[in-house]
């Protein structure tokens, strides 16, 4: 004869795979979507429009609204040396170009002989008032060292040249990838046929799409 206990004894572990079979599934499907999700998003941060900075009055935005545009992309300071001749050479440079096709985007920084030293509402007052500046500008940022805000990581790992003074400039395309970097000595003049040959390229394509 069977032994009762045995038989039950049986059963139950014969059964116990089955038990745990449909919440293992559930977990490896869970953890295959996380790691999908995990993979889009890292694939989202590929270039510089992915990412959100602080503008100048404080508030959270994308770079996204720039996606399709020219960007030049300069860590500015007030009390600098070659604060006069870049931030009229930027100004002209957006007048000229922007603020549809291209636009100066400036990031201040005051990691550079401490000269940037006030407030965003000092600097952006500054600049308006001196320069008549009408180009985006954000807030008060690290823009080198292990504190630099990601997008200027990004601008750094990309052309392989990281700030070590004020003004220095970053071509940013239309689809976010960086073109090219100059530092400080490099003026605004020198760069712009960089930056025209760009623009004209978006506005011979939307012709072409018309």
């Amino acid at each position: 004869m069977l032994d009762p206990e045995g038989s039950v004894e049986h059963k139950a572990s014969s059964s116990f795979p089955k038990v745990f079979l449909i919440p293992l599934a559930m977990l490896l499907a869970i953890a295959a979507l996380l790691l999908l999700a995990f993979s889009a998003t890292l694939q989202r941060e590929t270039d510089f429009y992915t990412f959100k900075v602080v503008n100048i009055r404080g508030k959270l935005v994308s770079l996204e609204k720039y996606r399709g545009s020219v960007s030049l992309v300069v860590n500015v300071a007030s009390e600098c040396g070659y604060t006069d001749s870049h931030y009229k050479a930027l100004q002209q440079l957006q007048r000229d170009l922007g603020p549809y096709h291209f636009n100066v985007l400036a990031f201040p920084c005051n990691q550079f002989g401490q000269q940037e030293p006030d407030s965003n509402k000092e600097i952006e007052s500054f600049a308006r008032k001196n320069y008549g500046a009408s180009f985006p500008m954000f807030s008060k940022t690290a823009v080198s060292g292990a504190g630099a805000i990601p997008a200027f990581k990004y601008l750094i790992d990309s052309t392989g040249e990281e700030p070590t003074w004020n003004f220095w400039k970053y071509l940013v395309d239309p689809n976010g990838k960086v073109v090219k970097a100059w530092d400080s000595t490099v003026s605004v003049e020198e760069i712009r046929p960089y930056v025209t040959e760009l623009v004209r390229k978006i506005i011979l394509k939307k012709k072409d799409e018309l």
